[in-house]
């Protein structure tokens, strides 16, 4: 099989790598398509394989006895699997499941961290991006502990749209009540909402943004910080 060009690949962590850093990945990236759902990382099971997105996106989610509760997003501006390898662990205990199908480029654990051994560039480069997890992380906290359902789906909706090509996303009432922490109930209502304001159209496992302006204004200050830490620290790098 080819190796895949750097021009060519959309994910914007690869992208923006020096050519060096790329050279000794690239051998290794593998093609895979993704399906709704699908398991990446098993928590508290050793980390084989990472991800870097090129279409679609990952959820990162906790669990324990009142239920699921999403904590971070991965899209192609990102690498699934990285924070436990880069941080001297061999596992997590979240899940990371697929939440948008498309396709990655699969790494195994060898042969990343032993480019990652070699290249004090691309370690400096990727640990920036575990920072900016640590931080999407730590404004979903600060947003779930502060704002109104409203402002975290505006949040979330923008997020998830960062991560997809075009306006629709294709996620039902009962997972968007998974991902928010929040009843069922509850989440059909601030998507209601959201629509009475013309921000959004809702139809059967469709979700349509008609204005991202409002819908960023809607957010407040709850989106936008790990996304400007990105521009930052990756693509400013």
């Amino acid at each position: 099989m080819s190796q895949p060009s750097q021009a060519e690949i959309r994910n914007r962590l690869l992208r923006v790598l020096p050519k060096c850093d790329f050279a000794l990945l690239a051998p290794h990236l593998q093609a895979m398509p993704t399906e709704l759902r699908q398991v990446l990382i098993t928590p508290q099971e050793p980390v084989r394989y990472l991800y870097f997105p090129e279409s679609g996106f990952a959820s990162i989610t906790t669990q324990g006895s009142s239920g699921r509760v999403e904590i971070g997003l991965v899209g192609r501006e990102g690498l699934v699997g990285a924070s436990p390898l880069l941080l001297g662990a061999d596992r997590t205990p979240f899940a990371h499941f697929i939440q948008g199908a498309g396709e990655v480029l699969c790494i195994d654990r060898a042969a990343f961290c032993a480019a990652v051994d070699e290249s004090a560039s691309l370690r400096r480069l990727l640990l920036r991006y575990v920072q900016i997890q640590l931080i999407q992380t730590a404004q979903t906290a600060f947003v779930n502990a502060t704002y109104s359902l409203e402002v975290r789906l505006a949040r979330w909706l923008l997020m998830c749209q960062d991560r997809t090509d075009g306006d629709e996303l294709a996620i039902t009432h009962e997972f968007l009540s998974l991902m928010l922490g929040a009843q069922r109930s509850s989440t059909t209502l601030a998507v209601q909402a959201l629509e009475g304001y013309r921000l959004i159209r809702a139809r059967r496992g469709r979700i349509t943004v008609l204005d991202r302006e409002a819908l960023e204004a809607a957010a407040d200050d709850g989106y936008g910080v790990p996304e400007a830490e990105y521009a930052r620290l990756i693509e400013g790098a």
